[in-house]
């Protein structure tokens, strides 16, 4: 997809989509057709395959699906795996943005011409620069629209057109700065992330309409409003948490250069530790930014019905651990720092794991327990002996 000649593309901001139209949100009749057996079974060996390479591409949304029941985790599961095969192509920089281009059509058209994987396929060996997991999953293309298949066609067809929606927008990035990524202004930065997270956000709202008999047509509106915040709001931190890695590794820099330069710094000088101080409180707009859409996707968390006990449970999970990071990365320029990192320990991750999953019922103790975390490490005790 080549992008609109002229400097209005530039300042063209992606707003958030209409709600459907109310033949496009009739919910599920009862909890059973909601969680039904899938029509056509996705065979085993293929739900094996996606189920062994998500940890392996994702731990935080590993260990999330796995607490969705039936046909709703493995709409889940194909879309999520569906979107890091667009995102493996986006991020190599070994490929010419024409072959990203042609990979990335490849992947849409197998949407619909299941024919059209192998070729997508046998292109895997040539993202050299992909992770050795991401190249797998890329070679498995077949496996995972084998589980996209199985699922009810309304599903079906929300996972396409998101997906669609997802890699256009990616194209159009990968075409506008054909030699690796370069954020200008945080209006840019805006309309990225909304392309590839904030999609995300209303993917996994429609298919908690489509699967789940407690969240009718005035819930799915409350989180309409609020989904694309809560899918950018993981996607800044990761962003954050990554930016030396981005820079070194990818070629891409997301911090804009707009931010950068109102500090006295710039691109070029994003990892020079002569100009950390700058670089920091240039990316504290970032974090600024991430602060709000956390508390935007809290909010989001807070309108899914009670009764939604497992996707409230999957929701509030990268959410609890998104705060934990952010709270570190205000911290820490470690992030600014080749070969720097900042991660959240195993400890705390296991003990959001636990409070969380005890308190998510409850719309007012996990506020409580946010507030704990945006604090502090929330910890366990440790054990002894």
């Amino acid at each position: 997809m080549r992008p609109p000649e002229g400097s209005r593309y530039l300042q063209d901001i992606v707003s958030i989509p209409p709600y459907p139209t109310p033949e496009d949100v009739a919910p599920a009749s009862s909890e059973s057709e909601a969680t039904s057996v899938p029509p056509v079974p996705a065979p085993a060996e293929s739900l094996a395959f996606c189920r062994a390479i998500l940890p392996r591409v994702s731990r935080t949304f590993a260990l999330s699906i796995r607490l969705l029941p039936g046909s709703l985790n493995h709409a889940v599961l194909s879309a999520y795996l569906l979107c890091r095969i667009a995102d493996t192509i986006e991020d190599d920089h070994s490929a010419t943005v024409q072959r990203k281009g042609e990979l990335l059509e490849l992947l849409l058209r197998s949407l619909d011409d299941p024919a059209t994987a192998p070729a997508l396929e046998s292109a895997a060996g040539e993202l050299v620069a992909g992770e050795a997991a991401h190249v797998e999953l890329v070679r498995g293309t077949s496996r995972v629209l084998d589980v996209y298949r199985s699922l009810p066609e309304r599903s079906r067809l929300r996972v396409r057109h998101w997906v669609r929606e997802m890699v256009h927008g990616m194209e159009k990035f990968v075409r506008l700065y054909p030699a690796g990524i370069r954020i200008r202004t945080l209006d840019e930065y805006k309309e990225y992330c909304y392309y590839v997270a904030g999609t995300v956000g209303h993917l996994l709202t429609d298919l908690w309409h489509e699967h789940s008999a407690s969240i009718g047509v005035a819930e799915y509106r409350a989180l309409w409003r609020q989904c694309r915040a809560f899918g950018e709001a993981l996607q800044t931190v990761n962003i954050i948490k990554d930016i030396a890695w981005d820079a070194t590794h990818e070629n891409a820099i997301y911090v804009p250069e707009q931010s950068l330069r109102d500090h006295g710094s710039s691109h070029q000088l994003l990892l020079d530790p002569a100009h950390t101080t700058q670089n920091h409180a240039a990316v504290s707009e970032l974090i600024e930014l991430a602060w709000r859409d956390l508390d935007a996707a809290l909010d989001y968390f807070t309108e899914i019905p009670r009764r939604a006990l497992s996707v409230r449970a999957f929701c509030l999970l990268p959410l609890l651990f998104a705060y934990a990071t952010l709270r570190e990365l205000t911290r820490s320029d470690a992030m600014l720092r080749a070969g720097g990192s900042v991660k959240i320990t195993r400890r705390e991750v296991r003990a959001l794991m636990a409070a969380g999953l005890l308190l998510v019922p409850s719309n007012a103790a996990v506020r409580w327990l946010v507030g704990l975390v945006r604090r502090r490490p929330f910890l366990a005790p440790a054990a002894h002996a």
